[in-house]
């Protein structure tokens, strides 16, 4: 018992760098309550003494603003940092080492009896907001984004974001990985967001852009073949469209 708590205490220094002694960690930190107080609960609750269970339960989140269901499975050094809003269902399974920020749900899609909550292996990082919902399984080591909806399940190593949740990160090669488990090493990635997450509107544009360096590489070579061809004049590209600007909205409501 001992022995988890202090693994319990060292991994919140680990994972939040707010965190200066292990009484304060003790005394002060929500998530380490939420998870002590869920431990008890859940021996209750395999003792088939449910009502006592929900009673513990009850009286946690209400201290704590954390509500984990005692029948959840929760593995060893799980932190949840700030807490406030986290919301673990009754069949959620969550691994070693894993962690969740405030407003997270691990909630079910049925009605139906039966496992409806998801799975999280090892290493897993669920960013603030996030939704991982039904008996999905979330691979070791993924990481979902801030206010990510996800209802499909996730590769071991993937990092996903959006509403629905689409993985945007994949593992890669033996460097990458390497590089990934340096940087992991130096600092930890808060919030389920990694250093190269793309911002999706820069994407889009370059992808455009891409994509016009190509049809502007056939248009060239159709213009030169027809004028081989004596069929048309070849014509040069456009003129530099720096000095080309469009009215802005506000500028035309100002006239």
């Amino acid at each position: 018992m001992l022995q988890r708590l202090r693994e319990d205490i060292h991994c919140v220094f680990e994972r939040d760098p707010a965190a200066r002694n292990s009484f304060e960690v003790l005394t002060t930190y929500p998530g380490l309550h939420a998870v002590l107080m869920h431990r008890l609960s859940h021996r209750l609750w395999q003792a088939r003494l449910f009502w006592l269970a929900r009673l513990l339960s009850n009286i946690a989140r209400l201290f704590t603003g954390i509500e984990i269901h005692p029948g959840a499975d929760i593995g060893r050094r799980f932190f949840i940092d700030h807490g406030m809003g986290v919301v673990i269902g009754e069949t959620a399974v969550v691994g070693d080492d894993c962690t969740l920020y405030h407003g997270v749900t691990l909630g079910g899609t049925s009605w139906q009896k039966g496992k409806r909550h998801p799975t999280l292996g090892r290493d897993v990082v669920v960013g603030a907001g996030a939704k991982v919902l039904g008996p999905i399984e979330i691979g070791a080591g993924a990481r979902i984004g801030s206010n990510a909806v996800v209802v499909k399940p996730v590769p071991a190593g993937c990092t996903v974001i959006g509403v629905p949740g689409r993985v945007i990160e994949r593992p890669a090669d033996a460097a990458s990985r390497r590089r990934a488990d340096t940087a992991k090493r130096i600092g930890f990635d808060a919030y389920g967001a990694t250093r190269d997450v793309p911002d999706p509107v820069a994407n889009a544009i370059n992808r455009m852009l891409d994509h016009i360096h190509v049809l502007d590489q056939r248009v060239e070579t159709l213009s030169r073949t027809l004028e081989e061809h004596g069929l048309t004049r070849h014509f040069e590209h456009l003129d530099d469209l720096d000095n080309c600007e469009m009215e802005s909205a506000t500028e035309q409501h100002s006239v």
